[in-house]
């Protein structure tokens, strides 16, 4: 079983940036990675809100960060984490393939994925007029027709945000009353440019190359209606992956593991960073800023 200083679960901005940092403090360093390298921000068409590197496309950003991370002696490992359990202070992480690694130190960023509406197109959009993140993605969208879906905190305070930059911002919910808060509900009806599409689901999704529009369906008289709009941004609630790891860190009712800005968990040399952990903002700037931060305290750890 080969240990490392650091093991970091999650190839995503926080992880990669983890990395960065350990290898210049001068730790052996595992990546593990289920998927892609770059997480939720390799399917963005264009980052614009990263400082220094305005219009670099998110995989482009996440090969670079990548390059980077292995350029200082960062190994990365193709593999689920599938648990991690203690052998004395060492913790020993077991990967979906048979693997088996052990480490002095854990960084946990292995973020969140969202839930999705599951309808036709949808998938093929994602990144061409789909967007999981209407602060990183709304202003490609300024003075053109939107559309958000959801129906609590988030679907309203996207909507607000959209408001103030496009043309036209439809709030499409299911239901005829909301989850989230009654004062943001008051704020968006005052809104000339905010139509509220109630007791309606999205039942389709159109285009090619781009998004070109969506069917709406009423869930109570079934009737359809089709909206042209440029940008479609679903808030339907966001799924933190972190049960492999429930056994050993605490987490709160939705999942996201406990840890403040300084990235600890409540297991001494176990570090939670990204947008995994309990946090207001999830950004890709607040990603990196945990990767640093977290690493920073691993080799601390590692070095006491």
């Amino acid at each position: 079983m080969n240990k490392y200083d650091i093991i970091i679960i999650g190839a995503g901005p926080a992880g990669l940036t983890a990395a960065v940092y350990a290898c210049r403090a001068g730790k052996s360093v595992l990546i593990l990675e289920g998927g892609a390298p770059g997480g939720q921000i390799s399917t963005s068409h264009r980052v614009d809100n990263f400082p220094a590197t305005p219009g670099i496309s998110g995989m482009e950003f996440s090969a670079k960060l990548q390059d980077q991370a292995e350029s200082f002696g960062a190994e990365v490992e193709y593999d689920n984490a599938v648990s991690v359990t203690q052998d004395g202070e060492d913790k020993i992480v077991t990967t979906g393939m048979g693997g088996k690694f052990a480490c002095r130190a854990l960084i946990i960023a292995c973020g969140l994925v969202h839930r999705t509406l599951g309808v036709e197109g949808e998938e093929a959009l994602v990144g061409s007029g789909v967007s999981y993140c209407a602060v990183c993605d709304g202003g490609f969208f300024r003075g053109s027709e939107v559309a958000v879906v959801g129906g609590g905190n988030t679907a309203l305070e996207d909507a607000e945000y959209l408001s103030n930059i496009c043309s036209k911002v439809y709030l499409i919910h299911r239901r005829d009353s909301f989850r989230g808060e009654t004062a943001a509900v008051e704020a968006l009806k005052a809104k000339d440019n905010v139509v509220f599409v109630l007791d309606s689901v999205v039942s389709k999704i159109y285009g090619v190359m781009r998004l070109e529009g969506i069917s709406v369906k009423n869930v109570k008289t079934g009737e359809e209606s089709r909206l042209e709009i440029a940008g479609l941004f679903p808030a339907v609630g966001q799924i933190p992956q972190s049960d492999p790891f429930k056994g050993l860190i605490e987490t709160d009712d939705a999942g996201y593991i406990k840890a403040g800005e300084d990235c600890l968990t409540n297991v001494p040399g176990v570090f939670a960073a990204g947008d995994c952990r309990t946090k207001s903002l999830r950004q890709l700037v607040t990603a990196a800023s945990d990767g640093a931060v977290a690493a920073t305290a691993a080799a601390a750890y590692c070095d006491r």
